[in-house]
């Protein structure tokens, strides 16, 4: 009798959307930090760009500090938005739009918003939509 009535829900409890907002908060504070950690890295290649004035260093690491400030950068923005997804998560969560399928319209199982928690595609339709 459980299972069918989970299979009618059309949304999470406030319970249940506390667990998510808790480990939506908890890869948020991670993220940020990696993101911290990217722009300083980044910050750092840029000051040594104007210290190092050897004609001869210059010449051989200057495509190597190309490849790697494009990467640094590429990894900033990718984790932007990584972001910028958690943070809409919270959004759905408190307008009471979390966890359904945008879609199908249906619930998408807990296990897929634990282990995604910004997606807002049941497998189903993140299936259909690599067609």
């Amino acid at each position: 009798m459980k299972k069918q009535q989970n299979e009618e829900k059309t949304r999470y409890s406030a319970e249940e959307l506390k667990e998510f907002e808790a480990i939506i908060l908890e890869k948020l504070e991670k993220a940020q930090k990696e993101l911290d950690f990217l722009k300083e890295s980044l910050r750092r290649s840029q000051d040594s760009d104007t210290a190092d004035t050897t004609i001869t260093s210059k010449v051989l690491e200057d495509g190597a500090e190309t490849i790697q400030k494009e990467s640094l950068n590429e990894l900033a923005a990718r984790q932007q938005k990584f972001i910028n997804n958690l943070n809409n998560a919270l959004i759905r969560i408190k307008n009471g739009t979390y966890g359904i399928c945008r879609v199908t319209g249906k619930l998408i199982p807990k296990e897929r918003l634990r282990a995604v928690p910004h997606t807002m595609l049941s497998i189903e339709a993140k299936l259909q939509e690599k067609k």
